[in-house]
């Protein structure tokens, strides 16, 4: 197999990009519990337009029923709706604890592909490093002249460090 993939990487790589990067997403929809499962169901139920307007029709309904606008039928829940009051409080709270349940999966998930992110610009980083210094000493073993952007490849030639950007990054960038 792992002779295979830079085979399979040179044949096609952004057929394996897309296969690699759905095979990630698939993974990750794997790992969700049961409870992040349900909870991704019912925001896929309410987070849309006819979830709302089914509210609006129901609070509605509610209200002609109970201000007797509907000849024939009988209140049982008068002005002020204590009863709608109850229902759509505790509506909202079961809401917010499942869009809270589901928006901590997808930041662990964002979470973990920024890490996977710094890891393969960092191996990039490491790998274009390395191409830098050979194809210096090459020049200089074939004998070219590259004193007018020999600076700038010395600088890209070295290795990054990467505790020192994020400290300069940190002092440069205004406090959250």
């Amino acid at each position: 197999m792992e002779n295979q993939l830079p085979h399979q990487v040179a044949a096609n790589p952004t057929q394996y990009n897309i296969e690699a990067i759905a095979k990630l997403e698939h993974d990750a929809l794997s790992r969700r519990t049961p409870t992040e499962r349900a909870s991704d169901i019912i925001m896929k139920v309410v987070a849309n337009i006819w979830f709302l307007l089914a509210q609006l029709i129901l609070i509605l309904v509610w209200c002609l029923l109970n201000l007797h606008a509907i000849p024939g039928l009988r209140a049982f829940d008068p002005f002020p709706f204590g009863v709608l009051a109850l229902v759509v409080s505790s509506e909202s709270v079961f809401l917010t604890v499942f869009v809270l349940i589901s928006q901590s999966r997808l930041t662990r998930q964002a979470e973990r592909r920024s890490h996977l992110d710094l890891q393969v610009g960092m191996l990039s980083e490491q790998e274009l490093t390395t191409i830098l210094q050979m194809l210096q000493k090459l020049c200089q073993h074939v004998g070219m002249n590259v004193d007018s952007s020999k600076q700038e490849v010395q600088s890209f030639s070295k290795t990054t460090d990467v505790h020192k950007l994020a400290s300069e990054l940190k002092d440069k960038l205004p406090d959250e």
